[in-house]
């Protein structure tokens, strides 16, 4: 096989449906179409023909993409099944044999396993945890050759919530721009930022970004499985010869209810409730967290559906969520998916019930094992 493993998502894959309380969802708690739509827009729904789609997404659901970035229209958005799919495409669009790619790191690794795959040379450049998860661009520039040909970017970013300061978007671009590269940005937790005001996406600040998007994380709605790619119309058109090869076309009923969730007062009133769910559940884990001020500590996150933690707990990260989940019930995310020891995620979209239900069985757990 030419391909990693990706850790993170078959570790998931493998537990998250059976584990008695799963705390590693990094979206928010799914809704169900009675919650989201109107019974007048289920019955439209329901005399819905199940044919095929517009292999590139629907018309009006690109439109009702292109319409959250500026100077877009429907032929710089290519509609992908979920953001994974959108990852996929952009690589093998984008890069060649022998390129190299700077990606930010911590990071949502599947990229790594691609851009590997494809015979290209991945390098990390790294947010600094002791100086509040900020991205260290010398770091970045000392990266940089002439070989290569993107930058990739996470944000908001997984797993830690930081979100880029505009100052350090304008210093990527600007060295994006020196070198020629493109800059590609993973930015599926866009719009769930903790103060609720929606952060500038990459879109429009050079004319190599392409950036993804989907509904499985800030919109609650991973099922449907719909995401984009954004981009130079002319690439976006080059991703729909790869994008054949892979899905053909996202479901008819996806593309439908895309459209809806997507049109500006639905948008909002679905970020809006995710974002208060956030905020609720961001509070309830710093209460957790305090018990534990010496052992536990965490930068509390800008914008996304989780938190990582630093722990001292004299256990390995992988250890400690086998433990967790095999004697207790309960599924974290452990840091060695990320290659750092001593950090686990916890997703806080979850319902505020679970989560705190989760929180009261690691405190007894960490109490019989560690004592304390």
């Amino acid at each position: 096989m030419n391909i990693r493993t990706f850790e993170l998502e078959r570790l998931q894959s493998l537990y998250e449906n059976t584990v008695p309380l799963n705390l590693t969802e990094s979206g928010f708690h799914p809704y169900t179409l009675n919650e989201l739509l109107s019974s007048e827009q289920i019955e439209k729904l329901l005399n819905t023909v199940i044919g095929y789609g517009q292999t590139n997404g629907s018309i009006p659901l690109r439109k009702a993409v292109a319409n959250m970035y500026s100077g877009c229209n429907e032929d710089n958005v290519m509609v992908t099944n979920g953001s994974g799919e959108a990852n996929f495409v952009a690589c093998h669009t984008l890069l060649d044999r022998g390129d190299e790619v700077v990606m930010m790191v911590p990071n949502y690794m599947q990229m790594w396993g691609v851009i590997e795959e494809m015979g290209c040379t991945p390098k990390r450049f790294h947010l600094r945890e002791e100086n509040g998860w900020k991205p260290d661009l010398g770091e970045l520039e000392s990266l940089m050759t002439s070989r290569t040909k993107m930058i990739a970017v996470c944000n908001p970013n997984n797993p830690t919530g930081y979100v880029l300061a505009p100052d350090e978007m304008r210093s990527i671009v600007d060295i994006a721009r020196k070198y020629d590269s493109w800059i590609f940005v993973d930015e599926v937790y866009r719009g769930a930022d903790l103060d609720g005001i929606e952060k500038e996406s990459f879109i429009g600040m050079y004319d190599k970004v392409m950036v993804n998007g989907g509904l499985s994380k800030a919109y609650a709605l991973p099922g449907l499985r719909v995401g984009w790619l954004v981009g130079p119309a002319n690439t976006i058109a080059d991703t729909w010869a790869y994008h054949d090869y892979t899905s053909i076309t996202v479901g008819i009923l996806s593309d439908r209810i895309a459209e809806i969730v997507l049109q500006p007062q639905m948008r909002r009133k679905v970020l809006d409730r995710n974002v208060r769910m956030l905020n609720e559940n961001l509070q309830l884990t710093r209460n957790w967290a305090s018990q534990y001020s010496d052992m536990i500590s965490f930068q509390p996150p800008m914008a996304g559906g989780m938190v990582f933690m630093r722990y001292s707990f004299p256990i390995n990260s992988t250890a400690l969520s086998d433990w967790l989940r095999l004697e207790n019930g309960v599924f974290i995310v452990p840091g060695d998916v990320y290659g750092m020891d001593h950090h686990f995620r916890i997703g806080i979209g979850a319902e505020k019930k679970e989560l705190q239900k989760g929180y009261n069985i690691i405190t007894s757990a960490l109490r019989e094992r560690f004592g304390v």
